[in-house]
């Protein structure tokens, strides 16, 4: 198998299978007969430009990165919904606050999301950062739509 088909099976795994881990991609190429190392897998996750997304589950899966932006601003909806405690503008920042340990895991969800008006995070371990993107609109304006999402059901 080449490159190109290998790929393409993966595209067509992570479309139709929750797969978390490059270890659960791998062994689903295997499955299909496919041989691969980690190391390949990894290489073709960076090369495919594979992103995590929420699942309906709860649980983050690999995606084409054609995914919608509607599918990923709701990604970042369903993990401030899961792990944010509290929102606020501070300066030229906004502050989203966790239960302690979850700061990591809801920025990641946050980078991942590629939220059109949010330049990056910096998390500890109950705070995390969110530094919004020049000419976007205010802090305040971004921590009161991500705020927002705190009390949507």
């Amino acid at each position: 198998m080449n490159r190109r088909e290998r790929q393409q099976a993966i595209l067509r795994i992570v479309e139709t299978q929750a797969i978390s881990t490059q270890a659960e991609l791998a062994a689903a190429l295997r499955d299909e007969g496919h041989d691969v190392v980690q190391t390949t897998v990894s290489r073709d996750v960076a090369e495919l430009g594979l992103v995590k997304v929420r699942a309906p589950s709860g649980r983050l899966v690999y995606a084409a990165s054609d995914t919608s932006d509607a599918d990923r601003l709701r990604a970042i909806g369903a993990a401030m919904r899961r792990y944010a405690v509290g929102v606020e503008a501070a300066g030229p920042l906004v502050i989203v606050t966790t239960p302690s340990g979850y700061a990591s895991a809801l920025a990641q969800a946050i980078d991942e999301g590629r939220h059109p008006s949010i330049a990056g995070t910096l998390a500890g371990d109950n705070t995390i950062f969110v530094v919004p993107r020049d000419g976007t609109g205010t802090p305040a304006a971004l921590a009161e739509e991500l705020g927002g999402h705190l009390s949507a059901t």
